[in-house]
């Protein structure tokens, strides 16, 4: 059965995507725990990151690296947090959150954003992305 994420490379549910490639998709979180939280997907369905083939695996930390580069230049914080859990959805994905400290990456605590306030963050990854290519 597909991942809900596979779901949204198929183009099959919606997301509010900010990034993609042929091996790579990167979307806002509808569930953030900050502005502009973002999910790093390979499109090959892979459950455990380290159950990936080692240049999959570099090759979707370069692919995130593009993505925070990107981020960066949005938002006015102290870095882009980075976190690889894995227990929400059986497809490897990577969390890149913009942060000033450790608690802003708590995942116990979600933010809530219109679709209007979604569209405008993703807006604006997506045309920093793209000035970065």
């Amino acid at each position: 059965m597909s991942s809900i994420f596979t779901k949204i490379i198929n183009r099959e549910i919606p997301a509010y995507i900010v990034a993609e490639d042929d091996k790579h998709i990167a979307f806002l979180d509808i569930f953030p725990v900050a502005e502009g939280h973002v999910l790093v997907v390979p499109k090959k369905e892979v459950d455990k990151i380290f159950d990936m083939e080692e240049q999959d695996y570099l090759e979707l930390m370069r692919f995130a690296r593009k993505v925070a580069k990107a981020m960066e230049k949005v938002f006015d914080v102290n870095r882009i947090g980075m976190a690889v859990i894995g227990l929400e959805v059986p497809h490897v994905h990577v969390h890149l959150v913009p942060i000033n400290r450790m608690s802003d990456m708590d995942f116990s605590k979600k933010k809530t954003f219109t679709p209007e306030q979604f569209e405008a963050i993703r807006k604006k990854i997506a045309d920093a992305f793209k000035k970065n290519i």
